[in-house]
């Protein structure tokens, strides 16, 4: 667990299009001052400056993706890749420019963000990072699909899917998160949809840029059309994992706790933590004590300050 706050070394900036709109989108990302936690702001000609904070209170919607701000208004849509990178690489504060209403989807993964982060490079800050710990279990169900924290000491995903195909059916993993086992092992894993859904997502407005470059497609015949095939043989439950982490990137600061999910997805993740974040018997606040020679650096309980983006 870092000691310290972090922030980008420069500014970077990737370009793409949106995976619902079709629409291309430039995004910049510049170093941060401690406190001021992820934050994007529209510079579009249909952006307002209004600065839309990445936390749970923020989403305003969650069918296939997650989206921040107003719905009806100004937003910023498919943030989770973006955020999942962001949380496992380690950045506690970035300001984001971007000239659109989507987050470019990129080849559908998080690995291009998490290059982009690592060659800007990570600058530490002068200001402690704090830490929700989870304390007890919380758990919500919904139909035949459940997510719960439950107390770890570490940061841990359990994820579990099933689905009614041969393609995928029923897949599990497991991670203990960090920079190295992200990369590795979550980063590649790329959105994922079947052919016979693609007619009835477009009438709805959604999935107009996606394409087998930015997707994994099931075929009629329940087989990949991609001609590459797969990144990694479970790479569908490896991309909900991935989901899962960029969604509760939006906790306002990271947990320390297991989450564990079966049949999830970015509708059942905001409500598990919004489920957990308005339970302040559920977790406490903590930051890591003053390292000592030889020792290793434990976590201790705070105060909270009167305002803080983790409650709702």
């Amino acid at each position: 667990m870092l000691e310290y706050q972090t922030t980008l070394k420069a500014r970077c900036s990737l370009s793409g299009i949106g995976v619902h709109s079709g629409k291309p989108v430039s995004i910049h990302f510049s170093p941060a001052e401690p406190d001021t936690g992820i934050v994007f702001q529209r510079i579009d000609e249909a952006g307002t400056g209004r600065v839309i904070r990445a936390l749970a209170s923020e989403v305003c919607q969650t069918d296939l993706c997650t989206a921040l701000g107003d719905a009806r208004g100004e937003f910023v849509a498919t943030v989770e890749h973006l955020m999942a990178a962001l949380l496992a690489v380690g950045i506690d504060n970035v300001a984001i420019e971007i000239d659109g209403s989507e987050v470019p989807v990129l080849d559908g993964s998080a690995i291009g963000f998490v290059d982009a982060f690592e060659q800007a490079g990570i600058a530490t800050l002068p200001i402690k990072r704090r830490y929700i710990r989870v304390v007890k279990p919380v758990r919500i169900d919904n139909g035949g699909s459940w997510a719960e924290f439950r107390p770890y000491d570490g940061t841990r995903f359990e994820v579990e899917i099933d689905f009614d195909t041969p393609a995928i059916g029923r897949q599990s993993l497991g991670l203990d998160l960090n920079a190295a086992n992200f990369r590795q092992e979550v980063a590649r894993a790329r959105t994922f949809g079947f052919i016979k859904d693609v007619e009835r997502l477009w009438a709805a407005g959604y999935a107009l840029g996606s394409s087998l470059e930015n997707s994994v497609v099931i075929g009629e015949d329940h087989k990949v059309i991609n001609m590459e095939g797969l990144r990694y043989s479970d790479e569908f439950v490896r991309h909900k994992m991935l989901d899962a982490v960029g969604d509760l990137a939006l906790a306002g600061a990271r947990f320390i706790g297991c989450f564990r999910s079966y049949r999830g997805g970015h509708r059942l993740n905001a409500a598990a933590l919004r489920h957990l974040l308005t339970d302040r018997s559920a977790y406490e606040i903590v930051e890591t004590t003053r390292r000592e020679q030889g020792r290793r650096a434990e976590m201790v309980a705070v105060s909270a300050p009167v305002y803080a983006p983790w409650t709702l």
